[in-house]
């Protein structure tokens, strides 16, 4: 297949990416505000793992092939700093995050803590069936346990200052519940064959500039995977739905490190280079997490442009730093 192939193929993904976005967050809002769920509820669960089905489709694909473990799980790191870095990064730069101050008490130190609980399964380069079996053991223990301290804090009702409480007002008619529901199917089936297309293409691009699977995994695969969620972010940041943004990166990369590790895992068992069992490109996942968490918690609750160009830079420099060693 040729390059001009690879990327007319990568175009038509990210225009799939950009149509299902926005057709995923109007259904989720609509269906958040016919039941009164909190939005953060939504970004952290449906919307979390709607964007992150790419990631699960391309490390349990890779993981099925010979040697398919860096890439695999390079795609899982390399999309963890990705949605912080990157994706948080820009959404800041283009409009200030919001952050509730339960989120950076709660569910920002969960995804600290589901990264730093892969380490002792990583360490010995190898993730067994039964160790991917207690990620997803945890995966859902955490899931089940955000959904009801948030339920506990009335966040359905709460909104902080500064929040646009235009994205949390319901609206004085709401959709049809079928419609709400058949957005959402629609937006995550967009979302799913629009990052397939946009992953083949960049692959094949990476193969044809000679690069490693742990780079393709890191560098060009982890963020073709990240598309749903940067354009998610993008769409409902632009019409101030923050907690579906805030939600959906944080929640992403809970489903990234322990649904999508445990699914790979299930799915074959396989062995990953010291590289991202616990070395530079897992430290730089951990670290990303901890930087994104600091500039939240400087900000009070605020990612504003300064906190995003940071983010941004410090993800430009740690790609160039994994090409270099390719």
């Amino acid at each position: 297949m040729g390059i001009l192939w690879a990327c007319a193929i990568l175009s038509f993904g990210v225009l799939l990416l950009w149509k299902g976005a926005g057709l995923l967050v109007s259904g989720a809002v609509s269906l958040a505000e016919r039941f009164g769920i909190s939005p953060l509820i939504i970004g952290l669960t449906i919307v979390a793992m709607g964007t992150s089905a790419p990631e699960v489709a391309a490390s349990t694909a890779a993981v099925l092939k010979p040697d398919g473990g860096d890439l695999a799980l390079g795609n899982i790191c390399g999309s963890n700093v990705a949605n912080l870095a990157l994706v948080g990064g820009i959404i800041a730069m283009i409009r200030p995050m919001l952050i509730r101050r339960q989120v950076l008490r709660r569910e920002i130190p969960l995804m600290i803590g589901a990264t730093l609980v892969l380490w002792p399964i990583l360490r010995n380069g190898h993730v067994s069936r039964t160790e991917a079996g207690i990620l997803l053991f945890l995966f859902f223990g955490l899931l089940l346990f955000a959904v009801a301290a948030a339920k506990k804090k009335g966040l359905s009702t709460a909104c902080p200052e500064g929040l646009d409480s235009r994205a949390h007002r319901p609206s004085e008619t709401h959709p049809p519940i079928p419609k709400s529901i058949l957005l959402i199917c629609l937006g995550l089936v967009g979302l799913v064959f629009g990052a397939n297309l946009a992953v083949e293409g960049a692959t094949i691009i990476g193969k044809w500039l000679g690069l490693s699977d742990a780079v393709i995994g890191i560098a060009i695969v982890a963020v073709g995977t990240s598309l749903p969620e940067f354009v998610t972010c993008v769409v409902a940041a632009t019409k101030g739905h923050h907690d579906i943004a805030i939600g959906n990166l944080v929640g992403s990369n809970i489903c990234n490190a322990l649904l999508v590790t445990g699914c790979a895992g299930v799915a074959s068992p396989f062995d990953v280079s010291d590289r991202l069992a616990g070395g530079i490109d897992y430290l730089a996942m951990v670290g990303i997490s901890l930087l994104f968490w600091g500039i939240s918690l400087w900000g009070k609750g605020k990612v504003g442009r300064l906190g995003g160009s940071v983010l941004l830079m410090t993800y430009v420099g740690y790609i160039a730093y994994t090409t270099s060693r390719h």
